[in-house]
């Protein structure tokens, strides 16, 4: 006669829980984390490199230094590097002999350019402007030239360029409009087209040639245009001179707005 057999005896919760551990059916992905545990977050696990950033401070970007509003990268490109003051000088139009001329520095190249004077009313040569200048053709020649040298008329004004004080500064005679030209150059800074650096305004070698124009000057608006100078109003001259720091190595911007800004 066969005995039944008993069923086995039920495992206690303890060896029921080796057992489970040594048959490997708990595996290290079937047990969850709660919600808010570390690396965790409501979406679910972060990676290593997500959870540093998350973690890191953020950084502030910094901002660029500031330029010269209106010029274009091809007329920055022309600023020498060691250049701290530009006095620009913007045309209306290529045919235009009205302009506007601000006075920037760069005392601090992290901060960049900075309007120290201006906007001043100015005018410039009678038939406007030119990338290629020559005697007699009443234009301004574009471009960006330096300035190391001044003089006038009249006594130093407190000029920090060399100033040469001469009596040959004088003018008589009308401008195209019938104004009186008199007290024009009294107060000059000349501007370094076709002439040699580190010497008085009233030298008249013209290393490109005479044929190329030469005398072109900032000197003292007379309420007209002119031959291709740049001049602003009396006052502005003499704030220009007291401004001017040869060790800034000044220069000055000059053209028509449309070529300024390419």
């Amino acid at each position: 006669m066969s005995v039944p057999l008993r069923p086995p005896a039920l495992l206690t919760a303890p060896l029921l829980v080796l057992v489970l551990l040594l048959t490997g059916c708990v595996s290290s992905g079937s047990v969850k984390a709660p919600v808010g545990a570390p690396g965790q977050g409501a979406a679910g696990p972060e990676s290593d490199a997500a959870s540093l950033l998350r973690s890191s401070p953020s950084t502030e970007a910094v901002p660029s230094p500031a330029e010269i509003p209106g010029l274009g990268p091809r007329m920055r490109a022309e600023i020498p590097d060691d250049a701290r003051q530009a006095f620009v000088v913007t045309g209306e139009d290529e045919d235009a002999n009205r302009s506007s001329a601000v006075l920037y520095s760069r005392e601090d190249p992290a901060e960049g350019w900075v309007a120290v004077a201006g906007p001043w009313d100015a005018h410039n040569g009678m038939q406007g402007w030119t990338d290629y200048h020559v005697a007699g053709d009443l234009r301004s020649p574009k471009g960006v030239y330096s300035l190391t040298d001044a003089g006038g008329r009249l006594p130093d004004p407190g000029a920090r360029l060399p100033y040469d004080e001469h009596p040959r500064f004088a003018v008589d005679g009308e401008g195209f409009y019938g104004e009186p030209l008199e007290g024009s150059f009294d107060y000059v800074v000349a501007i370094n087209y076709n002439r040699i650096e580190g010497v008085t305004p009233l030298d008249r070698d013209r290393p490109l040639g005479l044929e190329r124009g030469g005398g072109i000057w900032i000197h003292v608006d007379h309420g007209g245009p002119t031959q291709g100078c740049v001049s602003i109003p009396e006052e502005r001259m003499e704030e220009l001179l007291r401004a001017l720091d040869p060790e800034m190595d000044p220069v000055i911007v000059m053209g028509d707005a449309e070529t300024l800004g390419r």
